[in-house]
């Protein structure tokens, strides 16, 4: 059986064949193309892969799970030395006996749809109680151990000033010793006085109430589950990578709010009630200003450089 071919013609194989201006063109710009993704850095991975999956986003508004695996991934595989860190960072040592240790945030990008940064702390430094409104945050532990703490609303629990329970507490008075100083009626000396129930607080359920140490998954929380208010204390000295999105913005209402966290058994509120074995997953949460011993410092990051295009 024949197979059919066409000879070539040997004048056509003496000829050059030379590419196109446009040809040049499209090869020189993939050549480009292929170097730019050959040399990406990790954090400049991590911002593309953030404008990607915040772009359609806002207050609220959730990723798709397709996103949100995808920017863990690129998170994972993060490292300190992919952004300038090392232990022997100032921002890591111990504080001063008898000092609250300074917690150090690097900037590292934020626009109106996402922020990225890096918290280092000392051992025993603590990011307080603290909420994301309408917020997801994605957080990398880089190394160290830390204890995370987090807790999601009751929805539909009560939010009222709730009774102490029992007995109210009372803050103890010394009593008088000599006849000088004994209660009249014109000048009465208390004994004992009553504590005052805190202001409006709102039922919470914990999370989230354990040690992470790195390597370890990326952390997610969501607008209104995964932990949204979260308590981060440094066990030993670490770095974590945060990604908001979107950001915090007082002027659209998403200011950071601080908490007290006060045991479920210490208040009773009509219509609330939890089983005794799980009364130790629950807690009400009590707004209050931002804590007087926090105290993070700004400083410049010095790690690879993100190319803002």
């Amino acid at each position: 059986m024949g197979v059919e071919t066409t000879l070539p013609n040997r004048k056509d194989n003496n000829k050059v064949l030379h590419p196109s201006p446009e040809e040049t063109n499209s090869i020189s710009k993939s050549r480009k193309c292929r170097r730019r993704r050959r040399k990406m850095s990790p954090v400049q991975k991590l911002y593309e892969t953030c404008k990607a999956v915040f772009s359609l986003c806002g207050a609220g508004i959730i990723p798709s799970s397709e996103d949100i695996q995808k920017l863990c991934s690129v998170l994972d595989a993060m490292r300190p030395v992919d952004v300038g860190l090392t232990r022997e960072l100032p921002y890591f040592r111990l504080a001063t006996a008898g000092r609250t240790p300074p917690i150090t945030y690097l900037h590292l990008f934020e626009c109106d749809k996402f922020s990225m940064g890096i918290f280092c702390l000392p051992p025993s430094g603590v990011i307080p109680l603290h909420n994301h409104p309408g917020m997801t945050v994605f957080s990398k532990l880089l190394f160290g151990t830390m204890h995370i703490k987090s807790y999601d609303w009751v929805v539909d629990a009560p939010e009222k000033t709730p009774t102490i329970e029992n007995q109210q507490p009372t803050i103890e008075i010394q009593q008088p010793t000599t006849e000088n100083q004994k209660s009249t009626p014109e000048n009465p000396i208390p004994s004992q006085v009553n504590a005052v129930a805190p202001p409006a607080t709102r039922l919470a359920k914990v999370k989230v109430d354990a040690d992470f140490t790195a390597p370890c998954d990326t952390k997610i929380l969501y607008p209104a589950d995964g932990g949204n208010m979260h308590c981060f204390t440094a066990v030993t000295a670490c770095a974590v990578l945060d990604v908001l999105g979107p950001p915090y913005c007082d002027p659209d209402g998403r200011h950071c709010q601080y908490y007290l966290d006060i045991p479920f058994s210490q208040f009773s509120v009509d219509g609330v009630s939890v089983p005794e074995e799980e009364k130790e997953g629950y807690a009400w949460l009590q707004e209050i200003e931002k804590p007087d011993e926090l105290a993070v410092v700004g400083d410049l990051y010095r790690g690879p450089q993100i190319q803002d295009k």
